[in-house]
């Protein structure tokens, strides 16, 4: 994660094999799913929560959702809503 708190992401949607790569810039992923009806997103985000350990609700993606490169953020406080 950057100093603001971003996690940079670059995807590959559609592939043969499903990966997920640690770089020095953030994390480089490959998904089986298509981009299309936001199912390589929501795979991406399964996929980073499962990496990190945390729930799939605290993870958002805040740019990116038409693109390859993506900024995610992962919500870590306790919140009550």
């Amino acid at each position: 994660m950057d100093a603001d708190g971003y996690l940079r992401v670059r995807v590959t949607a559609g592939a043969k094999k499903e990966t997920i790569e640690a770089t020095e810039r953030g994390f480089r992923i490959s998904v089986r799913e298509k981009a299309e009806e936001n199912r390589a997103n929501t795979r991406v985000r399964e996929l980073i929560a499962d990496e990190l350990g945390v729930p799939l609700v605290r993870v958002r993606i805040v740019s990116g959702h038409h693109a390859p490169s993506k900024m995610i953020t992962i919500f870590r406080g306790n919140s009550k809503s």
